[in-house]
């Protein structure tokens, strides 16, 4: 264990501890806003699809049901504006997770091997790498900009280029001319391209695009796989339901290796998926209760002296006072307020603090007060 544990990341989250229990001494309990776990029910017609399918005393299949399949085809086709997708195109992930920690292992990457992902970023990316003993690889987002020529990436030894938009935790999304461009750079040199879209559905100033849609793939998923979940646009977190989508040769492999390990999307939580990807009511719900806390947040947060940076989408708003990441945690924590330090996401983070957007709204009231607004 110890060998394995020597090439991870230090965890993080332990040292938010100290800063946990003063906000949580505030008089009025603590307003925590440091992790992106949904706190709203999942709707009823998700949770009566799961129990009706509760009687499921057989094995489920790593592929899916051939409802689930049709369901993931037709969400990609109606939502993201893929083409042609057939079932070949799809496969049914355990949370996207443990798609993300994993992939480098199941593609077979090792040592020699390099695996990029932005240099602001969801931690997982760089724990996938190391779990495989594979280089991790930052890069700057500006990278493939036509005048970043210096900034390029090195496509030396590059078997995976993540992209995350909308981004975990800055909420900046990539243009469609950017995703165009990446696309294009990751399979000129032989790169495959996983694009993290879990917060896809939670655009506010920008309207997300997917790297399957035709505009940016060309009509070719040759080479690219979209990462997609239902935790945070149907507050499923609880479920483990997420799913990929693009070049069905990567996926025909992936399958493959994920039938040996036994990787199977529990039975009722495939039926869930299915009633949960065929309902857009409930999700345009959600959003609302998203935009009303998001929109009360920044307020206060921006007449409290803060100013927000990127944030045009997902379920955060990357907040700094111009000062260490640290400072401003500790001084939200004596108002009762728990927030993301900004360098647990990299050392590029270290002057802004992650705010998250899933509290109640009667604790983001108490966040609105306590940063000195009525709400």
């Amino acid at each position: 264990m110890s060998a394995v544990s020597s090439r991870l990341p230090v965890f993080p989250w332990d040292k938010l501890e100290p800063f946990k229990a003063t906000a949580a001494a505030h008089p009025d309990g603590i307003v925590d806003l440091s992790v992106g776990t949904p706190v709203d029910p999942v709707p009823a017609l998700i949770q009566r699809a799961l129990i009706e399918a509760a009687d499921s005393p057989g094995y489920p299949t790593v592929w899916g049901t051939t409802a689930l399949r049709d369901a993931l085809t037709g969400w990609v086709e109606r939502r993201l504006g893929a083409r042609g997708v057939t079932h070949e195109h799809v496969l049914p992930v355990v949370g996207s997770k443990e798609l993300v920690a994993w992939l480098p292992t199941q593609l077979g990457l090792g040592a020699g091997d390099r695996v990029a992902f932005p240099r602001l970023a969801y931690p997982t990316y760089e724990v996938g790498a190391r779990l495989c003993g594979a280089e991790p690889v930052p890069y700057d987002t500006g990278t493939f900009a036509a005048d970043a020529a210096g900034a390029r990436l090195d496509p030396a030894g590059l078997k995976l280029l993540w992209l995350n938009s909308p981004s975990n935790p800055t909420g900046a999304v990539l243009a469609p001319d950017e995703l165009t461009r990446i696309v294009a750079w990751a399979r000129e040199h032989g790169v495959l391209l996983f694009s993290d879209e879990c917060y896809l559905e939670l655009g506010w100033e920008a309207d997300p695009v997917s790297v399957l849609h035709p505009d940016v793939c060309g009509g070719s998923y040759d080479g690219i796989v979209a990462v997609h979940s239902l935790s945070k646009r149907s507050n499923l977190a609880g479920y483990r339901a997420a799913f990929l989508a693009g070049d069905k040769a990567v996926l025909g492999e992936l399958l493959k290796i994920r039938k040996h390990g036994g990787m199977m999307t529990p039975a009722p939580v495939q039926a869930a998926t299915v009633a949960a990807l065929g309902d857009d009511t409930h999700v345009r719900e959600q959003r609302a209760r998203y935009a009303a806390r998001r929109a009360a947040l920044r307020t206060a947060l921006e007449t409290h002296g803060f100013r927000i940076d990127h944030s045009e989408a997902s379920l955060y708003l990357w907040s700094t006072r111009d000062e260490p990441c640290w400072d401003t945690v500790a001084h939200l924590a004596e108002l009762g307020i728990l927030v993301a330090p900004g360098d647990f996401y990299g050392p590029a983070g270290d002057r802004h603090v992650r705010v998250a957007l899933t509290a109640t709204d009667e604790r983001v009231e108490a966040a609105v007060k306590r940063l000195g607004i009525d709400a």
